[in-house]
């Protein structure tokens, strides 16, 4: 007992050391503090006290799961739980101890945030972070330790169900835009943890299917969003993936977790398994994974004990005591963890969180208007004045249907979510808006569906304009975890039903509802086309922000649209490369994803990546670079002067690629490098610099497993999209 009650005692006082320290380094919790600091000396020193303290069965207890969404602290000395949440867009609500059932709670609704996918098409870093803020806000609201996401896949095919969760194709935008998303969320004490590292880009097969892909293309596109979370954003977590690389599951993968993560890149954070991504004790214990989480659990034995029957449970604790495994490999995991929890559920320091306030619903607002991307606008068809008395046609089950449920583990339970119809209503007082569903995504009986194109149609005719609401939603099989899409048409018969309403009213106008790219073969017919994402709970009040030109569209798209599903890479090299034969895939488009197989390959897209037309219009002139030759340490400059010469104040996004177009190995047309995103007033010029390291320039070389920077000349393009290029500038590299 007393030794018991002296070990409380110990564990107390260093707790208050912490505390008092912090307060001593700052007044604040902020990224800088000693909470945060990469390996404070003081903590480190608190984290090895308590390591003493803690019995072989307590240290292997913090490595796995003890509820759906738990693990487990240490009672005895006063260490808490550590509670985790689905929710790289929203805090999901509340989940039941040992199943997946909703806890039924009144008290978990929550601010619904625009999908990721909205986010990169802002091109806005500093929304993201206010992004980060707000959803660290209600995660620490909800007293939640750990946020799993933002999700970092890059967007290989536009069948990845799964793909409205992350940041585009381009894996510096997506780079740029997730470093300050996770410095916003873990200023309020809750850990990012980022996935899915790594290749988990496609759902279909996902527990199983192993990729292949070369060392090049792993590095130079699906690891750099990781790496500047960890080197840049400080990410205080890390969510291993379901699939196989290189035959060993992501999870517990020697060569990702180990030596590129831990070992490479210097990441002092928790490794954290998908839900049930964990295959092996031993390959667990060895390899990487820090807490195993989402394992199938015993149900013989009461649920809070179930779970040790979990790899990194029991059968862990077995090797340690037969000593099969060294127990410094325990006491790693157990030393992360501490430091985890001394960031997070043991930071005294720690704000309180907010929760469905006016600030977070107008930030999700705003990253819904600055994400849409007006793709077409033939004639002016957008802005359409709310003033006019005019009659206008809504239709598409896509106006109506909520879009914060369904999805997998990105649903919400949002306090409330505004639709496309009710924010154009609201909108347009003056106008008559007649509303028709058009198409449903539920199964109907024969005859039914024919029915109500019939209803849409007629509807439609009535009509001076059409607006179609249209894309795809969040049932299996469409923009949903744990599948892929089966077609790459628009489904629930929504081509022929455009078809058949141009030949009734051929004033019409196209919003997508989607996370990914889909086929337009009506394209040529229609007067606009909005690519409109899935915004969160101010939905349709940003819609009709940008319908009625109360915000200028300024999105830019963070994937390419092409034209046939066989005109991106993945698919172009057959089953093999998307989506295997069932065991294993070969990732035969390598470095080419995007607009790099597009501009390489010569392949006209349907609209590129960065594409996003305004109502205002802009001009780049007086490009020039700081000088022509550069040496491995220097920076390049690029001047541009941006001037908004429409009728319109609104936001332009500067776009720097840069190529090298004789090179020993092979390469891409043109790679993004730097963008700037400027608001200017009609008239109004800016100069702008977009500064851009010359080391940034190198391709990863797997002779000799590091980067390597090529000399020779370079070509630099300006522009506002990947294939709208203003200016080329020469450069060589001595």
């Amino acid at each position: 007992m007393y030794k018991t009650i002296t070990k409380v005692i110990i564990l107390f006082i260093c707790i208050l050391n912490l505390k008092t320290n912090a307060q001593e380094n700052s007044s604040q919790f902020t990224n800088s503090n000693v909470f945060t600091k990469s390996k404070n000396p003081i903590l480190e020193t608190r984290i090895d006290s308590i390591l003493t303290l803690l019995t072989l069965e307590e240290k292997v207890a913090m490595c796995h799961a003890q509820s759906q969404f738990s693990s487990p602290g240490v009672p005895r000395l006063g260490i808490p739980e550590l509670w985790m949440s689905d929710g790289p867009h929203g805090i999901r609500g509340e989940i039941n101890w040992s199943n997946w059932d909703y806890s039924g709670w009144t008290n978990d609704y929550i601010t619904a945030f625009p999908a990721l996918t909205c986010l990169a098409a802002t091109f806005n870093p500093s929304l993201s972070k206010q992004y980060g803020i707000s959803l660290g806000e209600e995660a620490r609201y909800r007293k939640k330790d750990v946020l799993l996401g933002p999700g970092v896949n890059i967007y290989r095919t536009p069948l990845n169900g799964r793909n409205f969760e992350y940041m585009g194709e381009d894996p510096y935008l997506a780079s740029v835009m997730v470093v300050p998303y996770i410095k916003g969320v873990q200023q309020n004490g809750v850990a990012a943890c980022v996935k899915h590292y790594a290749l988990n880009n496609q759902e279909l097969w996902r527990g199983h299917i192993n990729v292949e892909v070369s060392d090049r293309a792993l590095h130079e596109i699906y690891l750099p969003a990781f790496k500047a979370a960890v080197k840049e954003g400080n990410a205080w977590s890390i969510m291993g993936s379901y699939n196989q690389f290189r035959g060993e599951h992501c999870s517990h993968n020697d060569l990702l977790l180990n030596q590129i993560l831990k070992k490479d890149w210097g990441f002092e954070g928790v490794v954290i398994s998908d839900w049930g991504g964990t295959h092996d004790t031993k390959q667990a214990a060895l390899n990487g994974l820090d807490i195993e989480m989402g394992s199938p659990i015993d149900k013989q034995t009461s649920s809070r004990l179930a779970f040790d029957a979990n790899f990194l449970g029991q059968p862990f604790l077995e090797l340690l005591k037969n000593d099969n495994i060294d127990k410094s490999i325990l006491n790693d995991k157990v030393r992360r963890i501490l430091r985890l929890m001394m960031r997070t559920t043991l930071n005294t320091e720690r704000p309180f969180g907010r929760i469905n306030n006016k600030e977070h619903l107008q930030v999700s607002r705003e990253i819904a208007t600055e994400g849409i991307v007006l793709l077409k606008n033939e004639n002016d068809f957008f802005p359409i004045n709310p003033s006019q008395k005019i009659t206008i046609a809504v239709i598409g089950e896509n106006a109506i249907k909520p879009m914060t449920i369904g999805g997998g583990s990105s649903e919400l339970k949002a306090d409330f979510e505004i639709s496309p119809l009710e924010g154009l209503q609201k909108r347009y007082k003056n106008a008559t808006i007649i509303y028709s569903i058009g198409y449903s995504s539920k199964n109907l009986k024969e005859g039914e569906m024919a029915s109500l194109n019939n209803e849409a149609i007629e509807t439609a005719s009535k009509a001076d304009l059409v607006l179609f609401f249209g894309g795809l939603n969040k049932n299996k099989g469409q923009d949903c975890e744990d599948g892929d899409r089966q077609e790459f048409n628009l489904p629930y018969n929504q081509d022929y039903l455009i078809s058949e309403i141009l030949k009734v009213n051929a004033n019409i106008g196209i919003v997508l509802v989607s996370g990914n790219a889909v086929s337009m073969p009506w394209i040529s017919r229609v007067k606009a086309v909005m690519q409109t994402w899935y915004l969160g709970s101010e939905a349709g009040h940003a819609i009709a922000d940008i319908i009625s030109g109360n915000v200028n569209p300024s999105g830019k798209l963070p994937f390419s649209f092409p034209v046939k599903l066989t005109d991106n890479a993945a698919h172009f090299y057959g089953e093999i490369s998307y989506p295997g034969d069932g065991k294993t895939q070969y990732y035969k488009d390598d470095i080419f994803v995007g607009y790099r197989w597009h501009d390489t390959k010569n392949i006209k897209p349907l609209f590129s990546f960065g594409h996003g037309l305004s109502y205002t219009s802009f001009k780049l002139s007086d490009i020039k670079t700081n000088k022509k030759t550069y040496t491995v340490t220097d920076s390049i400059n690029i001047k541009v002067k941006l001037t908004n010469i429409g009728n319109m104040d609104g936001s332009e996004v500067v776009q720097v690629y840069i190529g090298k177009p004789e090179s020993k190995v092979t390469r891409a047309l043109k790679e993004l490098k730097g963008f700037k995103k400027i608001f200017l007033r009609k008239s109004e010029h800016s100069i702008i610099n977009i500064p851009i390291n010359v080391a940034s320039l190198s391709f990863y070389d797997a002779s000799i497993s590091n980067w390597n920077l090529e000399k020779g000349d370079y070509i630099i393009y300006i522009g506002n999209a990947s294939n709208n290029i203003s200016k080329k500038i020469s450069i060589t590299i001595e």
